[in-house]
């Protein structure tokens, strides 16, 4: 499989290595001031790095692109690769009042597109696992619900998308939370408020934590990411998912069409109900 990589930072850096070792092929970089690479040099793998998708014409002959960048320019990114009718990982974060743009576009032009806010086989466990816990604690309103979230502190966005979708997931399961409080509260939370406050320092690749508590104990889940390349082989797995590929190195399949989640992977890959 052939692979466009949309932002060269941290992460971009990490899905070509991994991308490498799983026997696939980078063709193209895309990133306006990629660290570390002077214009017109090649990234590590020797693909051609280009300061814009405009600039990079047909991408190398890449099958997918995996989107890593910033809340601010994700969105855009992402409706030029859907006009180029591109398959398109994403794992940026803070852009998601655009969905619904981007959905239509990605519809429209017949591409695809798979988003998460995480991509880690164990986060997604993780949610599952939260709503399911949260369900079984839902009928005994001495257990109060809530948490918190801590990422390195060069992270953008605040909660973090995983922190968000998390709280979807324990809100749809129970009846006495009603909505999300992000913020640091200088008043006692409402019994209908779910508060996750969220903690940014040093270099931490993230930790979150679900908490149930009674007068009597505490339940406590936590889910802590040790590095990124969960969430890269993640991404490769949910590219090679969109294009209907059976094995790493395998040729792909027929390309899916339409806007999906980790949650379609899981179901139809790692067969999870």
């Amino acid at each position: 499989m052939n692979i466009a990589i949309i932002g060269y930072g941290k992460m971009g850096k990490l899905i070509e290595t991994t991308a490498l070792a799983r026997g696939l092929r980078v063709t193209a970089v895309v990133d306006p001031s990629p660290v570390g690479i002077p214009p017109g040099k090649l990234s590590v793998c020797g693909a051609p790095v280009f300061r814009s998708i405009a600039e990079a014409g047909d991408l190398g002959g890449a099958e997918a692109a995996i989107e890593f960048t910033r809340p601010d320019t994700a969105a855009s990114n992402l409706l030029a690769l859907a006009k180029r009718r591109l398959p398109v990982v994403t794992g940026t974060t803070g852009w998601l009042e655009r969905l619904d743009e981007v959905s239509r576009a990605v519809e429209a032009a017949g591409s695809s597109l798979l988003w998460a806010s995480n991509f880690s086989l164990g986060v997604n466990l993780f949610y599952r696992i939260a709503a399911y816990a949260a369900a079984l604690a839902d009928p005994f309103p001495e257990y109060d619900a809530g948490g918190w979230e801590a990422h390195h502190n060069k992270k953008a966005d605040s909660p973090s998308g995983t922190a968000k979708m998390l709280a979807e997931k324990v809100l749809s399961q129970m009846t006495r939370k009603k909505q999300a409080v992000w913020e640091v509260l200088d008043r006692p939370p409402a019994p209908e408020e779910f508060h996750y406050p969220s903690l940014r320092v040093g270099s931490m690749p993230g930790i979150h934590t679900l908490i149930f508590d009674s007068p009597a104990d505490t339940i406590q889940i936590t889910h802590t990411a040790r590095n990124r390349e969960g969430f890269a082989l993640g991404a490769l797995r949910a590219a090679e998912w969109l294009l209907g590929c059976s094995a790493p190195d395998g040729v792909p399949g027929v390309a899916r069409r339409g806007v999906f989640t980790m949650d379609d992977v899981l179901h139809d890959v790692l067969q999870i109900q």
